[in-house]
């Protein structure tokens, strides 16, 4: 009998979840993995070799495909992770042969302010540990061959300065003429250092480098990360590494890793990170893991290849995308689907009372601060907050329903939740011909989650229309204001000079006419201001750059004060933990 959830922190469940868990050779057998597909790490942890196994079941039918999404978050998220493996935990329940493909978390966010993204209470993914604390180094990988562009780059503009044409032709270069003030990259370190966003490299003299203005971002920003989401195998990861565009030359032509013959290098580094991770649920079902967050700076997609193996297996596969509708289910449906040819069957909208009360607060109410404490009026029952904040649920049920996707609420109790109030926005729903389930899986695990089993079953019994949003077709400014327009419910977009001059090159350049769009901005509103809360009218998007990731095919509007290395805050997680010096066991993780 596990711990109660409303007594006892994630951590010591997990730890005692862990006493009974089955070994990494049991699961996969159970599963339907040979064992000559796994790459174990230790007893509980397993890479799979996704080519091999693909390459046995590609044949199979696929499963149900499910995809979880949310409404606009509290700065604490709505607990999408914890639903996913919720849901997999009651279709098992059920008796469905069912998985799950979530994310791994990333070391900023779980040192800062936010959860370790293995899901809580009687609904998590184990061993937790290992998982929260770097797991089997995919984000290293990502972090290392990333860095490694930088080396290659910087050093190449260090050499040419310092020979002529004749010495590097001996050394069998060609000069590339890199411009210092046109890196499109940064550097990438997987923490939260509002102090690295903006640096100077190259100082102490000639031997040194170059002094050049540069940055870090946060590890899973890279565009390598949004690589591993979206590469299909192999061959198409070192294709597109080799064409990263690291930075322009001074007559205006790109630098990719390829011309800096750093790409294969990079892939090595990478090879692990390919083959997606397998763990399970507390309950036992299988959970692959493979890239990490980051929807509103990056694509934030749980990856193609681990959606694939996961639904040759099962009959319910499960993906999580991050955040709400407005960004991580539209980069699924316009991205993540286009390039894998997937199709999902239902959608799954996350919803809580305390964030349908923060979206129809009045505009006095105690906002609610990453690192404080919750205010005391979003425990007190408040009906009209509600009803005004169920305009944001609606909004995001309506983004799910452009899809042609057929959409299933679920509303995630937390343990202080009035049966009221959970009446209040179920009927709501369901007035509105959505199906709904009132969800207790925090608390009671796969048996809480029966009822909303239930209603995705259903669901996807009903055959969806897909579509996207978009042609290809579109130039790619039209792209970007259909999105604002469809999905934000912007009256229009504003482009600065700046962006509209990359746009203007993109659009007469026939190698991006493909290219998906992957607009960041704030995960706190649908709009581009965080401060807007529920469904903002009246408003304009404001696009104040655009980025080029050649190599993952995505053209990346920065709209809003959007920042690619969070920062971390006065009250971080890393202040909670430690280990005990008695078990050896980590302590305190979120």
């Amino acid at each position: 009998m596990l711990p109660n959830p409303v007594n006892c922190p994630d951590w010591l469940i997990a730890q005692e979840a862990e006493k009974r868990m089955k070994t990494i050779f049991e699961l996969a057998q159970e599963v339907g993995i040979l064992k000559e597909e796994l790459i174990p790490y230790g007893y509980y942890i397993a890479k799979i070799d996704y080519q091999k196994l693909y390459h046995r079941v590609r044949n199979n039918p696929d499963g149900k495909y499910i995809v979880v999404t949310a409404i606009t978050p509290t700065p604490f998220g709505e607990g999408k992770s914890t639903t996913t493996i919720g849901i997999v935990q009651a279709l098992g329940r059920r008796g469905k042969k069912t998985s799950c493909a979530i994310r791994q978390p990333s070391t900023g966010p779980l040192m800062n302010v936010k959860g370790g993204a293995s899901g809580g209470g009687l609904s998590q993914c184990i061993p937790r540990t290992e998982f929260s604390l770097g797991f089997t180094g995919d984000i290293n990988a990502v972090m290392n061959a990333h860095n490694l562009a930088m080396v290659a780059l910087t050093a190449r503009i260090l050499h040419e300065s310092n020979y002529s044409d004749e010495i590097l032709n001996k050394k069998g270069l060609k000069r590339l003429d890199i411009d210092p003030k046109r890196v499109e990259m940064g550097w990438v370190i997987d923490f939260c250092a509002q102090a690295l966003r903006k640096i100077i490299i190259g100082l102490g003299g000639k031997k040194n480098g170059i002094p050049m203005e540069s940055r870090f971002d946060i590890a899973p920003s890279s565009e390598l990360m949004a690589i591993v989401s979206l590469a299909n195998d192999l061959k198409d990861l070192r294709e597109r590494i080799g064409n990263i565009i690291v930075a322009y030359s001074k007559s205006d032509n790109p630098v990719t890793t390829e011309d800096l013959e750093v790409a294969g290098a990079m892939t090595a580094l990478m090879l692990p990170a390919i083959n997606p991770n397998l763990i399970q649920t507390i309950e036992g079902q299988p959970v692959f893991v493979h890239t990490s967050p980051f929807a509103n700076i990056a694509i934030g997609q749980s990856s193609i290849v681990a959606d694939k193996i996961g639904l040759k297996l099962s009959e319910y596969h499960v993906t999580e995308s991050g955040f709400g509708a407005d960004i991580g289910f539209e980069k699924f449906w316009n991205i993540k689907c286009r390039y894998s040819g997937l199709k999902p069957d239902a959608a799954v909208i996350v919803a809580t009372l305390r964030a349908l009360k923060y979206h129809g607060a009045d505009r006095g109410a105690s906002k609610i601060a990453t690192g404080n404490p919750l205010p005391k009026e979003y425990f007190e029952k408040n009906i009209r907050w509600l009803e005004k904040g169920i305009e944001n649920l609606f909004h995001h049920i309506q983004i799910i329903k452009k899809a042609g996707i057929n959409p299933v609420v679920c509303i995630n109790k937390f343990y202080s939740d009035t049966p009221e109030e959970l009446e209040f926005v179920k009927k709501a729903c369901e007035e509105s011909g959505i199906p709904a389930a009132i969800s207790e899986h925090w608390e009671k695990g796969g048996q809480g989650g029966l009822e909303l089993a239930d209603i995705i079953i259903e669901a996807c019994k009903n055959k969806s229309k897909f579509d996207f949003l978009y042609d290809v077709n579109l130039p790619h400014i039209s792209r970007i204001e259909v999105i604002a327009r469809e999905v934000y419910g912007a009256d229009s977009v504003e482009f600065s000079s700046k962006a509209l001059e990359k746009l203007k090159v993109i659009n007469s350049d026939n190698d991006y006419s493909d290219f998906a769009i992957c607009i960041a901005k704030t995960h706190l509103s649908i709009s581009d201001n965080p401060e807007l809360r529920g469904v903002p009218k009246s408003w304009q998007l404001s696009v104040k750059d655009v980025l080029i990731f050649k190599g993952a095919k995505l053209i990346v509007p920065v709209a809003g004060d959007i920042s690619l290395m969070p920062g971390t805050s006065s009250n971080p997680n890393f202040r909670k933990i430690d280990i005990d010096l008695q078990t050896g066991k980590v302590k305190g993780i979120p």
